[in-house]
């Protein structure tokens, strides 16, 4: 739902957001090099897995299923062999989706923890954005529920024996409506604890109130029914909450819409209703300071009660082992709090990988350079525009642009085809045929040095078809119980070894692998680039806007990347080569073998010359060709 609801809430909350807007740099059509960052070791591949799905093999899949119906996967599901293939496939950090204890209709009260109202819960399994307690995780993964919290700090070790980093979620922006941890450090209250109920807003109150009013559940559309309609004593149009919170969207009212992030409330950080700041803000120049110097900017300040009880929270993760966080909807935060956030974070862990949620790019550097970040999600650029081309209906011509415009900040620009929010590259509704990714894949993961993010059974061409209640199908679901098909065939009764996967199936997750896996190898990919776009348009006869062609190099490795888009035409052209690039690459007139890195079965020549540069190009539909030049 997410998704939907961009537009809508990015204008309620505009005011409480600082908008310093930058400048568009102009750049010149014909092609320039760029100098990218080289204090970079290797690409990193961001693997975002579902952790209750995962390994689960009841294929039930009834839509509104409980528990007992439809299975759910365990911590303990990710065992050495499932992390060493996850690790095998290219990827150096694996994402747990959903870890924090949430919101869930499954009774755990014989474990003292209180019934969830299926009134404010958005599916039966429910939102891994609506956390519940953020000093434990969710009991649903667990297969001894009052060991939980143990088996997670197993898996963080195991992984960690796997030679992967761990990474979770943290929600700054919104809790749920019934916020309660039952396992608190030793003096540390709830969200909420110590809120002034009687006014509006107060800068340490961690909520915002309509004082006298009382919390109604929304008005039920289209058909929708909690549990879809299923009877259950806690589902009767109640939920008590006086007085009532706005919520977590930005929603004022009392009674928000079915549509709204009903089932969370939003925090506050400070920020009057008016979006008057009642905190320090950083002084001219903080943008171009390190963690270190942000860190000494906020000690010895007092800062609103939600600042610590969030860095209390990300400290104490990164106690247990958690490498890094990717932080929901960080734009909807003050950027001053992820400078105060993130810069403890990293005294505590310099190598911490902490990665956001920004939607709109003139928001980016801020949050980048001010707030710290790592990485923020490329959606609204790259991903919209690789989308429409693998859709049949975009312009390769399209994305050097991009890459012009984030040239400085390129490398914390993360790539990525799938997330939970986003549909399957295989649904109808998206490109209907996995292999349609393959492209992309390749232009995604070989663009920038920026690391490469995807989402679980995406390297087996999962269609996310299933109806399993809440939301609706093209999406794998993050919100019910059930299992993903490619993924359980992969899985394989716990053998994680493909045993019952597709011959389509294992040979679309061997190019995956041997995509990653030459992307964290390669050290042209964290070098520089060149596009050669825009010369071959104006220079290549037939050179067709479903081809994208970029050059990459090293003082080790250069490499020549073509991918093809279209999915029924082979293209034979000659590519050609700026003579700004030959220089860079220091190519003296004669022939080189041009040889293809991911399967090696293809080759040409390229020859130079006093006056020009060019290769014979023959590329297949959706091929890919990553041809390193032999000197």
């Amino acid at each position: 739902m997410k998704s939907l609801q961009i537009v809508v809430f990015l204008s309620v909350m505009l005011s409480m957001n600082s908008c310093n807007k930058q400048v568009k740099q102009e750049t010149e059509a014909k092609p320039q090099p760029k100098e990218i960052e080289k204090v970079m070791k290797n690409k990193e591949v961001v693997y975002q897995v579902f952790t209750r799905l995962f390994g689960n093999t009841n294929t039930t899949n009834k839509p509104w299923g409980t528990i007992e119906e439809n299975g759910v996967g365990k911590f303990n599901d990710f065992t050495p062999k499932a992390l060493s293939e996850i690790k095998a496939l290219g990827v150096t950090h694996i994402w747990y989706t959903g870890v924090p204890h949430h919101n869930v209709i499954t009774d755990y009260t014989a474990y003292g923890i209180t019934n969830d109202d299926p009134d404010v819960v958005k599916g039966r399994a429910g939102s891994p954005y609506a956390v519940k307690d953020y000093y434990n995780v969710n009991p649903d993964l667990a297969v001894d529920v009052k060991n939980r919290l143990q088996e997670f700090e197993d898996l963080i070790k195991r992984t960690h024996e796997a030679g992967l980093k761990v990474i979770i979620d943290i929600v700054p922006n919104h809790v749920a409506r019934n916020y309660q941890s039952l396992t608190n450090p030793e003096g540390t209250k709830d969200f909420g604890a110590d809120d002034n109920t009687a006014v509006t807003y107060e800068v340490n109150n961690n909520f915002y109130y309509n004082p006298g009013e009382s919390f109604k559940v929304p008005e039920w559309k289209d058909g929708y029914r909690p549990l879809g309609g299923e009877v259950h004593p806690l589902a009767d149009g109640k939920f008590e909450e006086v007085p009532a919170k706005w919520t977590g969207n930005g929603s004022r009212a009392s009674q928000p819409d079915m549509y709204d992030w009903y089932e969370t409330v939003k925090v506050n950080y400070g920020v009057d209703p008016d979006g008057n700041k009642d905190f320090d803000t950083l002084p001219d120049g903080y943008e171009n300071e390190d963690y270190e110097a942000h860190f000494n900017f906020w000690k010895g300040k007092t800062v609103p009660d939600s600042w610590v009880k969030f860095k209390d929270i990300a400290l104490y993760w990164t106690t247990k082992g958690v490498d890094g966080f990717r932080f929901d909807m960080a734009e909807m935060v003050p950027v001053e709090f992820w400078s105060y956030m993130n810069s403890h974070i990293k005294m505590a862990n310099p190598d911490a990988f902490l990665l956001a949620e920004v939607y709109q790019p003139h928001l980016y550097r801020d949050y980048i350079k001010k707030g710290k970040m790592d990485y923020l999600y490329d959606k609204v650029q790259l991903y919209d525009t690789l989308k429409h081309v693998m859709q049949g209906h975009g312009s390769t011509y399209n994305i050097p642009p991009i890459l012009d415009e984030l040239s400085d900040i390129e490398h914390h620009m993360l790539h990525f085809l799938e997330n939970h929010d986003e549909q399957r590259i295989a649904s109808p509704d998206f490109a209907g045929d996995a292999l349609k990714g393959k492209p992309a894949l390749v232009v995604s993961a070989m663009l920038t040095t920026s690391p490469t993010m995807i989402y679980f059974a995406q390297e087996l061409g999962e269609p996310g078809a299933e109806d399993l209640g809440y939301g609706d199908p093209t999406r794998t679901s993050i919100f019910d119980y059930g299992a993903v098909p490619s993924l359980v065939r992969w899985v394989n009764n716990k053998e994680f070894d493909g045993g019952e996967s597709t011959k389509e199936e294992l040979e679309l997750r061997d190019f995956y692998k041997r995509v990653l896996n030459f992307t964290i190898e390669s050290s042209a990919l964290m070098g520089n680039y060149m596009d050669l776009q825009h010369f071959n348009q104006a220079n290549t006869e037939w050179y067709n806007d479903k081809v994208l062609s970029f050059a990459r190099w090293s003082k080790d490795e250069q490499l020549l990347i073509i991918s093809n888009f279209n999915d029924t035409e082979t293209y034979g052209f000659e590519l050609q080569l700026p003579l700004e690039l030959v220089d860079q690459l220091m190519l003296v007139p004669g022939e080189y073998k041009l040889v293809d890195q991911l399967y090696g079965s293809y080759e040409t020549t390229l020859v130079v010359n006093e006056s020009s540069a060019a290769a014979r190009i023959d590329i297949k539909p959706l091929q890919s060709l990553v041809l390193k030049i032999i000197h």
